[in-house]
This record gives C-alpha cells, structure tokens and sequence, in this order.
C-alpha cells in the first residue's frame, strides 16, 4: 500500500499515513500523462493572433502602373505578399486550440501524476493546517520544518482559507490550491506536494465515485 510521511500541524514528524492505491498507487502512464499536459496547455492559448492579407491591408486600390510598356513585370496592388508592407500569405488567423480529452483519461492522467510524486518521495501530508494569523512567517516556517522550502512546493487543501491564503501569497515557488482543483501538468511542475489530511481523503472519495 502507497504511504507518504505525516506531519503534526507544528511540522514535527508522525509517522507515516496510508494512502490509496488506486489514487496514488496507480500504474503510470507517461503517454497519458503527456496528454494531459498538452491538452491543458493547448486549451489555456487564447488563439487571438491575426495577420492581415492582401484584402485586409489599407491602401493599394490602385493599380501601381500601367500593364504593358514599362518594362517591368505586370502588378495589381502594393499590397501584394511580395512587396513591402504588403499582405501575409497563409498567416495565422484567430482560431481555438481547444483539445478535448475523456473524463476517464483525464482521471487516469492525474492519477498516475499523483503517483508518481509518490514514488518520487515527494509527497507529505499535514495532520491539520490552522493558522491563529495571517502570518507568512508561520507558514514559511511551518514548510520549512516539513522540509519542503526548496523548489517549488504545491499545498493542498479541502476547504478555501482566507487566512492561509493571505499567508501564503507572499512565499516563493509556493502555489495554494483548493481541491478540487487539481492540475495534472501543475502536479508535474512541482517538487513537493503537501497535503493536509482531509485533502487526501476527499480526494480519495472523489475518485472513488
């Protein structure tokens, strides 16, 4: 059975948590992992970008010169592709990036995300998680005792905090994430993953419906 380290809500070490096999012990899939992060990067381009043809840029209604006797070859506009501030031929044009991906791999995706953070030893999990007060002080404190200060550290909790959110605004390379917010590529980002003890378990009773 998978297993990640426990910590107090002081950050002192308390033993180890059991976790679920078939959230974070799931047979990895690198392909699908590969999927996942493309279809989340694809889908957060905007696909505005726009560049103008011939038909689109201003000026060259008229005819530059005449069609025969000037020795040069015949020509229709200035704003044909080949000339200088003329037209874009096959350009790029505002269009969605959009890749759809099934509910069932998508799951799959971020369960092999998960873990494979698990066996990469970078997953902890906090018995609890209450701050008295916004205090990025505390909190640094607290990830620096759980041993997860160097790199770039996602915390997860169950419920929206306001002070913990305040808290850890302020802290590089630390990224607050609410479940179920859960990114696949963002899991891969990070370095450590910490958990709070009710996270795991909502997770876990979300992926088992």
């Amino acid at each position: 059975m998978a297993s990640a380290p426990l910590f107090t809500a002081a950050g002192q070490p308390a033993g180890e948590t059991p976790l679920a096999d078939d959230v974070f012990g799931a047979r990895i899939s690198e392909a699908l992992i590969h999927q996942a992060v493309l279809r989340e990067l694809a889908n957060r381009r905007q696909g505005t970008h726009d560049t103008k043809t011939r038909a689109e840029v201003r000026g060259g209604g008229r005819k530059p010169y005449r069609q025969k006797g000037t020795g040069h070859a015949r020509q229709g506009s200035i704003r044909a592709p080949h000339y200088r501030h003329g037209g874009v031929v096959h350009g790029p044009t505002p269009r969605s990036y959009e890749q759809s991906m099934p509910k069932k791999m998508r799951r799959a995706a971020i369960k092999s995300a998960l873990s494979a953070k698990v066996q990469g030893e970078a997953v902890k999990v906090l018995e609890t998680l209450s701050l008295p007060e916004i205090s990025t002080k505390a909190l640094a404190g607290l990830l620096q005792t759980v041993g997860v200060s160097s790199g770039r550290t996602m915390l997860i909790v169950s419920t929206r905090d306001e002070t913990v959110r305040l808290s850890a605004r302020n802290i590089p390379k630390l990224s607050l994430r609410v479940l179920p917010g859960l990114s696949t590529y963002e899991v891969m980002q990070t370095d450590h993953l910490l958990f709070t003890r009710e996270a795991v378990q909502q997770l876990q009773e979300e992926f088992a419906r």
